[in-house]
Formats: C-alpha cells, structure tokens, sequence
C-alpha cells in the first residue's frame, strides 16, 4: 500500500506520521494519480497546527504532480497516462498516490518537469490570481508601485518576476540581507530588511511620500499595521495569509481618511470551476515555459522526512520553493 503522511490530531510536526493506506478506485468525477513529486506551503501548517480547523485523521498536502492511473465516470480533459500537476482541496497530496477530484488536476506540459508542476501550482495560481485579478480600484498601470511582503518565499519569487514582466515596479521585503537580494535577484525593484529597517518609512521615501496602490501580504499581524500606512489614497490591503499569525480585530473607522479597501484573499475561490482553473494554469504555464518566471526550488526534502521540511518552514529558513521527493 501507498505510503502517506497522516495527522490524527492538529498540533507540532511529531503528530505527522508514515503510514500505509488503501487508495482505491475513483469515482465519479475522480481520478486516481501516482505522486512524482509534492509541494509544501504554509497552508500546510496551518491545517496540521489547527489554525485552520479539519476533520481527522487528515492527510496533508494542498499540491502534487505525476502521472494519472485512472479517471472516473465523467472525467474528459484527463486519460489514464497523462502527465498532470494541481493545487487545490481536500487535502491529500502527502502521499505516494491518492483519488481525488480531477476538477482542479491540469494536465502538465511535457517542457515543465514534475518537480517544477508541484512546485509551482499552488503558489503560480495565488501569483496569478494575485498580480491579475486582485486589484486596486483604479487598476494597476506600468511602473506603478506594489509592496510584496515575503517576497523572498515561493508565492514572493514567482510574483516578483511576473510583476516585472507586467511593467510594475515591486517593492519586496524580506526578513535578512540574503533573502532581500534573493528578491532583487529575480525582478524586485527595490528590497527592505524588515528585521531592520521601518518599511512602511522606505516605502514612503521610495514612493516620494505617495504610497503604493496595492500591499500583497502573506505574512499577517506582524505586517498589518503598517501595511495600512504604506498605501496610498483608495489603497488596496490584500491579506493572503497568517505566517506570523492571523490578523487582530481592527476598527473599519481606520479606512476612512484614505478610502481603503481591503479583502482577504483565497486561491480557491478562484479555481472553483474547472473553465477557471485551467484558463489561470493556461496562463501560469505560458509564463514559466516563455522564461519569464523561473520556478525555483531551493529545498527537496523526501516524503520521510516531512517533519524536517515543516520545521525549516516554519523557523523561515527556506526561500523559493520547497518540494517532497518520492
């Protein structure tokens, strides 16, 4: 039997543990798939921690690549055989293989290898959905200004590049000298120290006093604050994840002087269709395959040693993408 890493109940990575498990036939709108390799995000961490709350026993994993074993009643765009990489629910892809809803699987170029695919679904779609459909009122123009926290992660070295390819003028921060030049390496124009630097004062001098349109921030309450003072008149605050943790209850009264918007984005409401997820992995690919973003994976780990690769995660050692080998 497949091998697979399991939770039984939230907590540290000591609750991940290897087990042998059945896969099965799939169903109706269902394919069986064979990993070649598994991609790790901090979605991942916070399904095992429990910030954000499962039915157990739970099988992690949000993101995967191999080859298709089976398709089920009614699945058309995928044939036994195919190369195909995906991102999306229930969680799974922690395993040597799995069933699970074709809805979100693509079918993977034959020019993109699997380490790249399962390094890049989930975190090219959240650049995509981010960089092309969550936008300030008043749009995102060449050489206007973004500010990109964790740009130096899997999400932030993607978007770094695209935003570059789009024209715009990305100001990454980072939390060491080394992962700052990691961001200007791959398109940022400008990189802040966090650690030791005020951003939301660089970003005010970068921007002549201005602001920028948009804030991408992934990183959560440590960020917030000042990602509020960063923006400019009719701003746009995106929240798109807790790494540091969840944002506190704030005031909406504290919008008001500067008209500001703010949403909380989640890729999977993008991808809920099969029409949409392929139209954004469409895009993606065509991206990665013309050279304008590269995907880099600076850390394979195999699929047992998993309790290493979230600990690197979490303690924020890693920078790009980190994949789980088979």
């Amino acid at each position: 039997m497949p091998l697979t890493v399991q939770i039984a109940r939230h907590g540290g990575i000591e609750e991940m543990q290897l087990v042998d498990l059945p896969v099965g036939e799939p169903g109706p709108g269902q394919i069986r798939i064979r990993h070649k390799a598994i991609g790790l995000n901090f979605i991942d961490v916070y399904q095992r921690s429990g910030l954000y709350q499962l039915p157990m026993p739970l099988t992690l994993g949000m993101e995967g690549a191999g080859i298709v074993e089976a398709v089920g009643e009614g699945v058309t765009h995928l044939q036994p055989g195919d190369r195909a990489a995906y991102a999306g629910n229930p969680p799974g892809s922690y395993s040597e293989a799995r069933v699970m809803p074709a809805l979100t699987v693509c079918k993977l170029p034959d020019d993109i290898g699997f380490d790249t695919g399962a390094a890049m679904m989930l975190k090219g779609l959240t650049a995509q959905y981010l960089l092309r459909k969550t936008l300030p009122v008043e749009g995102l123009q060449v050489g206007d200004h973004i500010l990109w926290h964790a740009a130096a992660g899997g999400v932030g070295l993607i978007a770094c590049q695209w935003a570059r390819a789009l024209g715009y003028q990305l100001i990454a921060t980072a939390g060491s000298h080394e992962k700052c030049r990691l961001a200007l390496a791959n398109g940022a124009a400008h990189a802040i120290n966090y650690r030791t630097e005020d951003f939301a004062a660089r970003v005010k001098d970068i921007t002549g006093g201005q602001g920028v349109k948009v804030v991408y921030d992934s990183v959560g309450k440590d960020t917030w604050e000042k990602s509020l003072e960063c923006l400019r008149l009719m701003g746009l605050m995106v929240s798109f994840g807790n790494a540091s943790g969840p944002v506190p209850p704030f005031s909406v009264l504290a919008l008001t002087a500067k008209q500001l918007y703010v949403t909380r984005g989640s890729l999977f409401a993008h991808i809920a269709t099969r029409e949409g997820c392929q139209a954004m992995a469409d895009d993606l690919f065509d991206v990665v395959r013309s050279g304008q973003v590269k995907i880099h994976i600076d850390q394979r780990f195999p699929l047992a040693e998993v309790q290493a690769a979230h600990r690197a995660l979490e303690a924020r050692q890693t920078t790009g993408s980190t994949i789980l080998t088979l």
